[in-house]
């Protein structure tokens, strides 16, 4: 599942960060074993979740749709989301989550990512910008689920680039694809996966 914060505080950055999202996602979806939900939440209410995808250009084409919109953060209504939607026959095995902010409970989010851990769901969380308030929810967050953390930047394009497409290859073929890979993305999401 790929989730993206569309509210207005990320509009400054969107047009480069849909660029390369949409490059992202392409890449993921054209992986034969991997199929795609794209989240995402703006206004006050709005929450999005597209049918599970499996083409590029399915995921493009919801992808190009998103626009930024005032609002709060739903992270505790996407993680409910990402806790439900999954079944015995159909799990759901990770979450990549871009985002800049946090406007909710961090107990309760903490919660969230807990209950991530038990049902061997992690959370990637990769956050726009350097709030440390953010920075000290996402960190705890991915940690307590089992995921990873990282922070990016107009200038870390790249750097998230690599991040994500780890975080593609440990979905398509876990722990082993990263190790056999040797990628630098590769490497840093190893250091941060418990063992």
């Amino acid at each position: 599942m790929f989730a993206l914060d569309a509210t207005a505080s990320r509009e400054p950055t969107w047009a480069t960060a849909k660029q390369l999202h949409r490059e992202l996602f392409g890449a993921a979806a054209d992986t034969a074993t991997v199929s795609i939900q794209l989240c995402y939440y703006r206004s006050f209410a709005e929450f999005h979740a597209s049918p599970w995808l499996t083409q590029a250009d399915e995921l493009l084409a919801h992808m190009d749709k998103v626009e930024c919109m005032g609002g709060a953060t739903q992270i505790r209504r996407l993680l409910r989301h990402y806790l439900q939607v999954g079944t015995a026959a159909t799990p759901v095995r990770t979450m990549v989550f871009v985002g800049d902010a946090v406007e909710e409970p961090t107990p309760e989010l903490l919660d969230l990512a807990g209950q991530c851990s038990m049902k061997k769901q992690p959370l990637f969380m990769f956050q726009e910008g350097r709030d440390p308030q953010v920075a000290t929810v996402f960190e705890q967050m991915a940690r307590l689920s089992g995921g990873a953390y990282a922070t990016f930047d107009r200038t870390s394009a790249d750097r998230l680039r690599e991040l994500l497409g780890a975080v593609v290859r440990y979905t398509a073929g876990g722990v082993k694809a990263l190790t056999r890979s040797g990628r630098e993305g590769d490497k840093m999401l190893l250091a941060q996966l418990p063992d």
